[in-house]
């Protein structure tokens, strides 16, 4: 394995390793074809990696006894959740095992009244709100997939409910990890708040399996709210919509979730799902509190509204109702997929100051417009976060290289707007060309620095997040 330079398979060492995980954990390491493309699968453009071999781990001291064999032979080690990352995440360069933590998926412990739980890496997001709900208690964090734990705080993933509960790296209490050398540790204890030496919770938080692998994460919960009020208004131009966003946040009005989908979105909706959505940009809403403030919330939402030109704004309280409300962006993605049939679904995520989100959608839509591409628009944007998905023909490379150009060209401008390149999904490997730009060579030098002392055989996810 190389230390900084370009990465090299380790044949030898991959062999040996093979030769122990399979005497040691007999069925529950698989080598067959398919369930190594699996492991390799990535959910966006980026070519399919596979590694060696699969181990199915069940406890952390499964994963620690992999990762001392990996560690004596410099194999490399990818950690496993669900597979719905977007970044190329899980992909394995030069091979090397793939550690599935899916059978790890017990809730350990609930601390209903200090609001907090602890988890395996393996339970999936919405396996815990279900087992919590006759709690009266859920965990905020909604990617949208239906994401593993331990890869949402390995990506520092982030969702719709973000504007009001935050990301991973609020939500995350600390975790339990596996290290390069198979050592095992605790990032903090169960407090609320600590100053305990320095931070290694939101330093394995967002690492993307390259320093560590996550074994148990202790989570904050919130208690279910007493009502849960939704809200839908139209707009003439999406600077409009996201004028009044801004007036929202800048207002105070503690909203939950607020979404905006882009002209092109609303009608790929309507044509999919059968309804009848004023075909210009929309926003959709969720404020939560007690009875009386939800309906406060969203009469004050309404009158923000009405002050950019929003026509038919709509509100409910009743889940039948709110579903309705909501339907538009359960079925984004599906309608979008429909209006052209057979394209891929590239998705890219950036985000930007709220202040500039007006500018940097338009910019977006115009762009897209200008290269002759299909990029309808979903935007998380009460936190500046929006993705234009490019609808692409894998088989036509001239249009391939067009969504490209159009990819790189987004990364660029969110940057150049004070932003990110990548407000959820995270860097792995599709946005490793962007992190110097945004960040800096120097700050880089200190990743690598942290990299390499906490993984001096660079094993752990190599090829992730720093150029190689």
């Amino acid at each position: 394995m190389a230390d900084g330079g370009a990465l090299m398979r380790n044949e030898d060492g991959i062999a040996a390793a093979l030769g122990v995980l399979k005497q040691q954990f007999g069925e529950r390491f698989q080598t067959g074809h398919a369930i190594r493309e699996q492991h390799g699968h990535t959910t966006t453009w980026i070519e399919n990696q596979l590694p060696d071999g699969v181990v199915f781990a069940q406890s952390t001291q499964e994963v620690a006894e992999i990762v001392k064999v990996c560690a004596t032979h410099r194999v490399p080690i990818i950690a496993f959740g669900t597979g719905t990352s977007l970044e190329g995440h899980i992909n394995a360069p030069i091979g090397g095992i793939s550690i599935d933590v899916s059978q790890m998926d017990k809730v350990l412990e609930v601390n209903a009244g200090d609001l907090d739980c602890r988890v395996q890496p393996g339970v999936t997001r919405e396996a815990l709100n279900t087992y919590l709900r006759d709690q009266g208690l859920f965990f905020p964090i909604d990617p949208g997939a239906n994401a593993s734990l331990g890869g949402m705080t390995a990506t520092r993933a982030s969702g719709t409910n973000a504007v009001r509960y935050g990301t991973m790296k609020d939500n995350v209490i600390n975790v339990e990890a596996v290290m390069a050398d198979g050592s095992i540790i605790r990032t903090a204890r169960r407090a609320k708040k600590t100053s305990a030496g320095y931070d290694l919770t939101r330093l394995m938080v967002g690492s993307e399996g390259t320093l560590g692998i996550i074994t148990e994460i202790t989570l904050r919960l919130q208690g279910i709210p007493e009502a849960i009020s939704a809200a839908r208004c139209s707009f003439p131009t999406v600077e409009a919509a996201a004028r009044t966003v801004m007036a929202v946040i800048q207002y105070g009005l503690p909203v939950a979730r607020i979404e905006l989908l882009d002209k092109m979105m609303v009608g790929a909706v309507n044509a999919y799902s059968k309804l009848d959505l004023p075909e210009t940009p929309l926003l959709l809403l969720e404020f939560h509190g007690s009875d009386a403030g939800v309906v406060e919330q969203a009469e004050t939402f309404g009158m923000l509204a009405q002050e950019e030109g929003g026509t038919g704004f709509t509100a409910t309280a009743t889940l039948e109702e709110r579903n309705k409300l909501w339907q538009a962006r359960h079925d984004a993605y599906w309608a979008m997929l429909a209006i052209k049939p057979g394209h891929d679904a590239v998705a890219s995520d950036v985000c930007v100051p709220i202040s500039r989100l007006a500018d940097a959608l338009t910019a977006a839509e115009a762009k897209a417009a200008e290269m002759g591409l299909i990029a309808p628009t979903v935007s998380h944007a009460g936190d500046g976060n929006f993705h234009a998905t490019v609808l692409v023909d894998m088989q036509n490379a001239e249009e391939v290289a067009r969504a490209r150009e159009f990819i790189s060209w987004l990364n660029d401008m969110a940057i150049g707007m004070d932003g990110t390149c990548t407000g959820e999904h995270g860097i792995g490997q599709g946005k490793k060309p962007y992190l110097e730009r945004e960040l800096g060579a120097d700050t880089l030098n200190v990743m690598r620095m942290i990299k390499r002392a906490l993984d001096p055989d660079n094993i752990m996810n190599p090829g992730k997040i720093l150029m190689d």
